[in-house]
Parts: C-alpha cells; sequence; structure tokens
C-alpha cells in the first residue's frame, strides 16, 4: 500500500528536506505540498525545489484541497498556520503529524481534543535517536535523584525563533516528572548577575542561537564528584523527517487518537 503524504510549509528548510524524503520511499508518494499564499514557489513543480525530478505535483496554498487528497498531513511550520491545518485535518478526516514547537497550554489543549476524531501525532522532536534520549534521560534522572543537579543545554541555527525549544522543554518536563518536581516553579531560564547559590530543585534551561547548527540537546546531571551527560547532535534535518515519515506509517491504520513518537518507537 502507498501512503500518499501531504507537506505543509514545502518551500522552507523542513519542508524541503521533507520533500526528498518522500521521493526517496518506496512505500510513500508525495500528495501535495503546500504553503502560504503569496509565497515565490506556489506553482512550482515540487520537485524542483530540491533538485529532483518532476512530479507533477505543483506548489499550492489550497491547503484544504491537498489535505484531501492526501493520507495525511506532515507539519512543521508556525502554531498559528499548523492550527489551520488541524481544522482542514478534521474537516477532511485525515490523520496529521505535527512537528511544530511553540504551543501555548490552550492550543495543546485544543490539539487534544482534535485528537479524539482523527489520528495525530505530536511531538516536539521526531528524529529517532533523539526520543531515544528522552528515554535515557528519564532513566538517569530516577537513578540519580536529588542528589545530582540537572541543567539543559541546547544549541540551534540562527534562524530559529523559539527558545528554550521544544525539545529542550520537552527534556525538561520528563525529567522533572522522574524527579517529581513541578516543571514551571523549578525551571531556570540562563543566569546573569549575583544569583545566589543553586537551589537544588532546579532545572536550568541554557540556549544558544547561532550559525547553520541543525540542532544539539544534552541534560546534565551534577552531582559531586562525577557528572552524567546524555547528549545527542543532529547533523540534517533528514533525521526529523525520516522519524515524521515513520510516524505518519504509524498512524495509517489508527482511527483517532494522540500519540508522540515513544509511541511510534515503542518505548513507554
Amino acid at each position: 500500500m502507498t501512503l500518499k503524504i501531504a507537506i505543509a510549509g514545502a518551500a522552507g528548510r523542513m519542508g524541503r528536506t521533507l520533500i526528498e524524503a518522500v521521493l526517496a520511499a518506496p512505500d510513500l508518494a508525495l500528495a501535495a505540498a503546500l504553503d502560504a499564499p503569496g509565497t515565490v514557489a506556489i506553482g512550482r513543480d515540487a520537485g524542483e525545489l530540491v533538485g529532483a525530478r518532476s512530479t507533477g505535483v505543483a506548489v499550492t496554498d489550497d491547503f484544504r484541497a491537498g489535505i484531501a487528497a492526501a493520507d495525511a498531513l506532515v507539519d512543521f511550520t508556525r502554531p498559528q498556520g499548523t492550527l489551520a491545518h488541524l481544522d482542514a485535518s478534521l474537516a477532511a478526516g485525515r490523520a496529521i503529524v505535527i512537528g511544530t514547537t511553540g504551543f501555548s497550554a490552550a492550543e495543546k489543549t485544543r490539539i487534544a481534543a482534535a485528537a479524539k476524531r482523527i489520528p495525530i501525532l505530536f511531538a516536539p522532536n521526531m528524529a529517532v535517536g533523539v526520543n531515544v534520549v528522552f528515554k535515557l534521560a528519564e532513566v538517569a534522572a530516577r537513578a540519580l535523584g536529588d542528589e545530582y543537579d540537572v541543567e539543559i543545554i541546547e544549541a540551534h541555527h540562527r534562524h530559529k525563533v523559539d527558545a528554550p525549544s521544544g525539545t529542550a522543554l520537552r527534556l525538561g518536563e520528563i525529567v522533572a516528572g522522574a524527579l517529581g518536581r513541578d516543571l514551571a516553579r523549578t525551571a531556570v531560564h540562563g543566569r546573569e548577575g549575583d544569583t545566589g547559590e543553586r537551589d537544588p530543585k532546579a532545572i536550568g534551561f541554557h540556549a544558544v542561537r547561532g550559525g547553520d547548527i541543525v540542532g544539539e540537546h544534552t541534560v546534565m546531571f551534577a552531582g559531586t564528584g562525577e557528572r552524567v551527560e546524555v547528549t545527542v547532535r543532529s547533523g540534517s534535518r533528514l533525521t526529523y523527517a525520516i522519524g515524521a515519515l515513520r510516524g505518519a506509517r504509524f498512524l495509517a491504520d489508527k482511527p483517532h487518537g494522540l500519540f508522540d513518537m515513544q509511541d511510534v518507537l515503542g518505548l513507554r
């Protein structure tokens, strides 16, 4: 069975990577390439965006028709756009893979409500290695406990607009949950000046932005006499695309429900 994929933000960096990944997969077909009205890529063949063969699929801003033509939409755009695409997915009864970050609590609730009607994969990071690190960080936090201070350091390219990254925040949520802490109360974002002695319950976040760094995340557990670090470095956006398409395949036989990459990888 060939799974038909629609891609939102097709002309963007992640969109182009997703197009490449779909065209390279024998069990997938590019059903639609979507982008915002006025984008210079509108009307161009999607294959031209990645220097590949002609696909017969032109980039369009008619996202309702594009989503209806697909089995699943893959969306790595911005929250406002993703929520509009979510409504269209609901109307068409199509699955959606959401790699967008930066949602508010109310917007996340809206996504969860939609999952009662359609299958949704919603994860702050789709890379398989990153999701293995999520599990390793949980195991480390449970084993090391409160005797180790926790700091989370992430680095991304200069164009990333949110900080800390969704992946870093998810790591913080996982560690806080394993340690029985409320992340909203214990998170510390950067430090400057006379901060005083470190709160032993704090979970620190530090965001680096520069160059073309695809994505790096480290959870540091600093104890007395030793330091444990769990790190993942992504050298290509292709890792995110491969994971997202693996997620689309996972959703293919699901009538509805909210899932993340831990479900896809069987790490629950």
